[in-house]
């Protein structure tokens, strides 16, 4: 075996450009799926009524209202975690195949490394706070 057999690298980056993009649909898709998953669970959070009598102004949050938030509340973490899993995988691949295309193979192989670690708490904030989004809302 000669050239890059050798090191058991074998990429096609024509094939990497189009896995790329067909996972770049996906992420979007997932981004619009998340987007409506918040508005509807804040519609059902605004709408689950309370066992409150009477009262003048807004309604106060009932225990189903207060149940959805709680819900949301321990659900984004994991939501922005998957966005910034997907990003960072998705940019590692892309370091990954330049530096091989290059000919570094060190390089490669380290862009794979760090692209197949955790993202940082860092990254997973930077996901939710892409433009147009605020601080607090959901990652799209």
């Amino acid at each position: 075996m000669q050239g890059v057999g050798v090191t058991g690298w074998d990429i096609r980056p024509s094939g990497v450009e189009s896995v790329l993009s067909l996972v770049g649909l996906a992420a979007e898709d997932l981004s619009k799926g998340v987007r409506g998953y918040g508005a509807s669970v804040e519609d059902a959070a605004l709408h689950a009524g309370t066992i409150s009598g009477p009262y003048c102004g807004e309604a106060p949050a009932g225990p189903v209202g207060a149940a959805v938030a709680n819900f949301v509340a321990d659900t984004q973490q994991r939501i922005r975690f998957m966005a910034a899993r997907t990003k960072k995988s998705m940019d590692g691949t892309v370091e990954a195949t330049t530096e091989y295309i290059e000919g570094d193979l060190a390089m490669a192989a380290q862009a794979q490394r760090d692209a197949a670690k955790a993202p940082t708490p860092a990254e997973i904030r930077a996901v939710g706070q892409r433009a147009g989004h605020k601080g607090g809302e959901q990652p799209g």
